[in-house]
């Protein structure tokens, strides 16, 4: 396919979904059960409802690169290092992900994703030539310059068409959040208060369009400069919430817009952001907790969203040293803390929340957070790393089955051998291994593949990511951070709480 034939075919496809909502919003795609209760008491590790993983060839290379259960099939796209419709190769790193326009008819499923590539300062072979770019200087005497950003990927009928450059000039973009009018929040996670040669400044959000063409390169500084994480917005207001993934001094953010209803290029406007505390409790710890602990919540307002790092000492006595301005701003006003928040996805009136390595054993812990009544809950403490093992990105299907990706190196004590998993959690709390990374390739397998060279070699423990459903709920799109690939995964969804 020609260069002018893939944007005509982008141009098509953008203007057929014009106005379609991002994935987390579409009232069709109701939930078939409630999830307004969960089961009491520890969470623990059952068979999975799909059955048994075996290794399946993907249908694109061949290749033998995941886990999974019968019936289900996967085809990878956008590796690292194939060419993009710029004729520059694709970054690694791949990392959160979603979809932010969307039609279907029938059983054709057309989709644009965004995804974030999680690089740091760079060589500036890795510059992705983005149509945005925020950072074009290099990291203070050396010539490294920011190699994080975004690619933009459609996906039509089943199939990948094509994937180009949105946002460069980025530094480790990790997680983010889709939101209600069909656009990408991108999210640096970087907690460091250090400026490039170009004078900027990074720890900022950006808001990506499904046409890259259209993406802005400004930060929205309002919404605070710290290590941001995920993002996830309530539709009924606007408000965007936020994590932070900073070890034992994460706070928990939202963001209330000037501007509501909100339409792409708004939250740059302006708007207040604010750090969670527990009502009536000075610097909760949020640490260490069980399900069915619940906290009521309250907002703190952060004056200065763009302030530098420092020490805070909280009302509680506490000292916390070198943290993000927006977190020592609240810490001194009685705010709470996690230990690691990760991902967040919005569904039927609640948001859930990810802490990495929250719970009495460090492996993580999910919140629910009720949106109407202001209260946090934990549904989901994770007991050793066979239960589940420090899950980061997570998403909800558009039937209500929630989806872990695992970051706390491979499990090796399941049935299935070494690999990361995708982790289901069920309507009673309890977890299930949906997927394990197989990826684990001799050089000769990538080559005629197509594929280059350092795609070889054992990756079996390298994350999964940026995993998100189409609104049909009938392909799950999924990263694998190290080599970069992306997967889109289809079959029995009915047989089990992804449905």
């Amino acid at each position: 396919m020609t260069d002018n034939d893939v944007s005509a075919r982008r141009r098509n496809l953008l203007k057929g979904m014009a106005g379609a909502p991002a994935l987390p919003f579409l009232s069709a795609f109701a939930a078939m059960q409630s999830r307004n209760t969960w089961a009491a008491g520890a969470t623990e590790l059952i068979d999975s409802p799909y059955g048994e993983l075996v290794p399946v060839n993907d249908v694109t290379t061949g290749l033998p690169l995941l886990q999974l259960p019968p019936g289900f099939n996967y085809r990878s796209f956008g590796w690292r290092g194939d060419l993009m419709t710029n004729g520059q190769p694709c970054p690694g790193g791949h990392d959160g992900m979603g979809v932010v326009a969307s039609s279907s008819q029938g059983n054709r499923v057309d989709v644009i994703l965004v995804r974030n590539h999680e690089i740091g300062f760079t060589a500036p072979s890795n510059f992705i030539g983005a149509p945005a770019v925020y950072d074009g200087g290099t990291n203070g005497t050396s010539s490294n310059m920011a190699g994080g950003g975004t690619t933009n990927i459609v996906f039509r009928d089943g199939k990948f068409v094509s994937m180009s450059p949105s946002l460069g000039g980025t530094q480790t973009n990790c997680a983010g959040g889709v939101t209600p009018w069909g656009t990408w929040l991108t999210c640096e996670e970087v907690s460091s208060d250090a400026v490039s040669s170009a004078g900027n400044k990074h720890g900022y959000v950006f808001e990506v369009t499904a046409d890259p063409a259209k993406t802005s390169s400004r930060p929205i500084v309002g919404m605070g400069r710290f290590a941001h994480e995920a993002a996830a917005v309530d539709p009924v207001t606007g408000i965007v919430y936020m994590t932070e993934d900073s070890s034992g001094k994460s706070g928990f953010y939202r963001y209330i817009p000037s501007v509501t209803p909100g339409a792409p290029g708004t939250l740059a406007l302006g708007g207040t952001l604010q750090m969670a505390k527990v009502k009536g409790v000075n610097n909760a710890n949020l640490a260490t907790v069980s399900v069915d602990d619940s906290y009521p919540l309250e907002w703190i307002t952060i004056d200065n969203p763009d302030q530098n790092r420092g020490n805070a000492t909280g009302l509680n006595g506490q000292t916390i040293t070198n943290a993000a301005g927006p977190f020592v701003q609240g810490w001194t006003q009685g705010g709470l803390r996690m230990n690691r928040g990760e991902g967040m996805w919005f569904y039927e009136g609640k948001i859930y929340v990810m802490d990495t390595s929250g719970g009495t054993a460090s492996r993580g812990t999910v919140w629910e957070l009720n949106l109407a009544q202001q209260t946090l809950k934990c549904i989901y403490s994770s007991p050793s790393s066979l239960v589940g093992n420090m899950g980061d990105n997570l998403t909800v299907s558009p039937r209500g089955g929630l989806l872990l990706c695992e970051d706390g190196g491979a499990v090796t004590g399941d049935r299935y051998g070494i690999g990361q998993r995708l982790m289901g959690i069920n309507e009673k709390g309890q977890t299930y291994i949906f997927a394990k990374n197989n990826v684990n390739l001799t050089p000769d397998q990538v080559l005629s593949a197509g594929k280059i060279a350092s795609a070889a070699g054992d990756n079996r423990t390298r994350e999964f990511c940026g995993a998100c459903f189409d609104p049909t709920g009938r392909f799950l799109f999924v990263n694998i951070q190290t080599p970069g690939i992306t997967f889109a995964i289809f079959g029995p969804w009915a047989k089990g709480p992804l449905r």
